[in-house]
């Protein structure tokens, strides 16, 4: 009960419990009974246990989070349930994070049973409209209705081709559209490469359902055995045969780079159109890539057309020139990217560096100017690096206005803010997190005006709902309110923590704010605790060498000891890998023995290191780190600062002998 009045506005909690002190006291203990069934209720759901959710969902009534049990009972039957008890339903919660999300179930449901008449009279009302297979049903409903736009195609293939598991909406549209000859058997083609290439079976085997039915018997050994199906005959004739091939080198190419990229240029390679060569040859690179190999521009250089590459694989070429430092390849490459990916800060960047690369003309310098100053701000890795370029240091933007206590008020008072807060500290974290994204991000078009958005944030920080402050307050464009965005929680114990190892505040900051996002319960899927996510194995170790008598694994829980040991394990990461921040940062996300390998090769400016480590999250983990650090030096410092200072280069270990951080778990 105390916890709801805490989150809850006034004006809420008399529209719950009735007004006045004595009606707040009768119910206080069933505001807490509504607490545990909402809990129990989420169980139930979790369980599909439909009876249990029906026995419990009485006790949920009148509860702030009534709207969220009376969903899970609803969704949990979804499939038996009659149209008018649904309407009754959508009715009921309007304007909810919950009626939206009913709604998005019914519409799939609606596609799945072919019930074009329902979805249409529902789809217009479905306002967060983010589900990409609702999306495709929604282009077949326009279809058959003979209303399809002019590029349904080309939206349909942007739908499925970013479906990663196998679907009905956007399988069921691609049949239609492809009868229609609306796409073309090489689009639904491309996408059983790219399930292939995701190890998707299951997409792959429903793609070519719908182009070649015939070719089913001969895919699973594709698959399966993609060697064994290659060196022997395939049976299957024409353009089926040719893509299956394509099928199995590309298993082939995911595990056995080198083997596949033999069998491309010795058999198969005469058979195959020159698409699918360069297709298949734009793989095998982004593999050899993505394992740093000196290979990779080699077998890059097979495929003769750039426009049969993918923007990922580009993107990896792009990466390989850069580390190869073949500066006209980056350009070539980053030219050759869709408009969508050219836009990209990422690329924008590494473009307009490829300009100043060579002995750049007044024109060069031109261009090169016009990118960075697209890109140029403050927050991001990419656009600290622009602004660097363009000869300023990163410092504090403008604080906006303070906000109104009218501002302030109209957030506190919105119920879908609220009820998000509540459930997440009630526990419901993933709950309470999709309805406060809702609220900002989703309930009307485009979102909250940017002003509502730094009142939300703030709701959630005096709240001291960290990730839901710093994620609603980066939203903003125009009013950047950089105390939002890099608070510091916790801020005694880091800064006398810090201090005492020589370890740099705003470094400890940065990483905490990736990690964790400041949430003290925060657990992820490998078994990380606590602000810093530290593994329990982790921790005994650091433990040991810190000389932290009586540690035990669940004080990793408390806060003090959570940070205490973090930081003690990333300043010796730190002092392994030479004060090599990106290099520690990797170390600290992906375990030291990665990029002790990493390391490895040419020696490299630090940001095109970064920009080619392997694994995407660790790469994106190591430049938001680093951008995040030089935020907070300048929040705490108040001095300009610079992000290629904290960067430096990366190359192999200068100093012969055993490498220190081999002891490093």
């Amino acid at each position: 009960m105390k916890k709801w009045l805490e989150i809850l506005t006034p004006l809420l909690v008399a529209a719950a419990l009735g007004s006045g002190a004595a009606a707040q006291a009768q119910q206080g203990a069933a505001a807490q009974s509504g607490d545990e069934a909402v809990l129990e209720m989420q169980k139930a759901f979790r369980k599909g246990d439909k009876l249990r959710l029906a026995q419990l969902l009485p006790a949920a009534r009148g509860h702030a989070l009534e709207p969220w049990a009376a969903y899970w009972e609803l969704r949990a039957r979804l499939d038996e349930a009659q149209p008018p008890e649904v309407d009754a339903f959508l009715q009921r919660w309007a304007g909810s994070y919950q009626e939206d999300r009913l709604r998005n179930d019914w519409l799939l449901l609606l596609g799945q049973r072919r019930d074009w008449e329902r979805f249409a009279e529902h789809h217009p009302r479905f306002r967060m409209g983010d589900d990409r297979e609702v999306r495709c049903y929604a282009l077949t409903v326009e279809h058959l209705k003979g209303r399809a736009p002019a590029d349904a195609g080309e939206q349909l293939l942007g739908n499925w081709y970013a479906q990663r598991d196998a679907d009905d909406g956007c399988a069921y549209a691609a049949a239609e559209l492809l009868a229609a000859g609306r796409i073309k058997p090489i689009d639904v083609w491309r996408k059983a490469r790219l399930a292939a290439e995701a190890n998707r079976p299951r997409a792959v085997r429903r793609a070519v359902e719908i182009v070649a039915p015939e070719a089913l018997a001969q895919l699973r050994e594709a698959l399966d055995a993609p060697s064994k199906f290659l060196t022997g005959r395939a049976t299957a004739r024409g353009k089926e045969r040719q893509e299956l091939v394509v099928l199995a080198l590309t298993r082939m190419a995911t595990s056995d780079t080198a083997g596949a990229a033999r069998l491309l240029d010795g058999k198969w390679g005469v058979h195959l159109s020159a698409e699918e060569r360069n297709w298949l040859w734009g793989l095998i690179g982004k593999q050899a890539a993505v394992g740093l190999s000196p290979d990779a521009l080699g077998y890059f250089a097979h495929a003769s057309r750039d426009a049969d590459l993918t923007d990922d694989m580009l993107g990896w070429k792009t990466r390989a020139a850069l580390r190869a430092g073949q500066w006209k390849l980056v350009a070539k490459s980053i030219d050759a990217m869709s408009a969508a990916a050219r836009e990209d800060a990422t690329w924008t960047y590494w473009r307009a560096r490829a300009y100043m690369s060579d002995r750049p003309g007044d024109e060069d310098r031109a261009h090169a100017r016009k990118l960075y100053e697209r890109i140029a701000a403050t927050t991001g890795f990419y656009e600290q690096l622009a602004l660097e370029e363009l000869g300023a240091r990163i410092t504090l933007p403008p604080a906006p206005a303070p906000l109104t206590a009218e501002e302030k008020a109209a957030a506190r008072a919105n119920p879908s803010l609220n009820r998000g807060l509540y459930a997440i500290l009630l526990g419901l974290r993933s709950e309470g997190v999709r309805e406060w994204n809702y609220a900002t991000n989703l309930h009307t078009p485009g979102g909250m005006p940017e002003r509502e958005l730094l009142a939300a944030a703030d709701f959630a920080c005096q709240r001291q709902v960290w990730d839901r402050c710093i994620n609603t307050s980066e939203r903003t464009r125009a009013a950047i309110d950089m105390a939002q965005r890099f608070p510091t929680p916790y801020r005694d114990a880091v800064l006398a923590r810090t201090r005492s190892i020589g370890l740099e505040t705003a470094y400890v900051y940065g990483l905490i704010r990736q990690e964790s996002r400041f949430i003290m319960d925060a657990r992820s899927g490998v078994g990380a605790s606590g602000l810093m996510q530290v593994m329990p194995a982790t921790a005994r170790w650091t433990a040991r060498k810190i000389g932290l008598e009586g540690f035990t694994p669940d004080q990793i829980n408390d806060t003090e000891t959570n940070i205490t040991i973090g930081t003690a394990y990333l300043k010796l990461a730190l002092d392994d890998f030479q004060g090599s921040m990106p290099l520690a940062a990797a170390a600290y996300n992906a375990g030291p023995g990665r990029p002790r390998n990493w390391r490895n090769g040419p020696v490299l400016e630090a940001a095109i290191w970064a920009e080619n480590v392997p694994f995407a999250e660790t790469r994106d983990y190591v430049k938001k780190v680093l951008a995040n650090t030089v935020n907070y030096a300048a929040l705490l410092t108040g001095q300009p600062q610079s992000l290629k200072s904290h960067l430096g280069v990366v190359g192999p270990r200068e100093v012969a002998g055993e490498d220190p951080s081999r002891d490093l778990p």
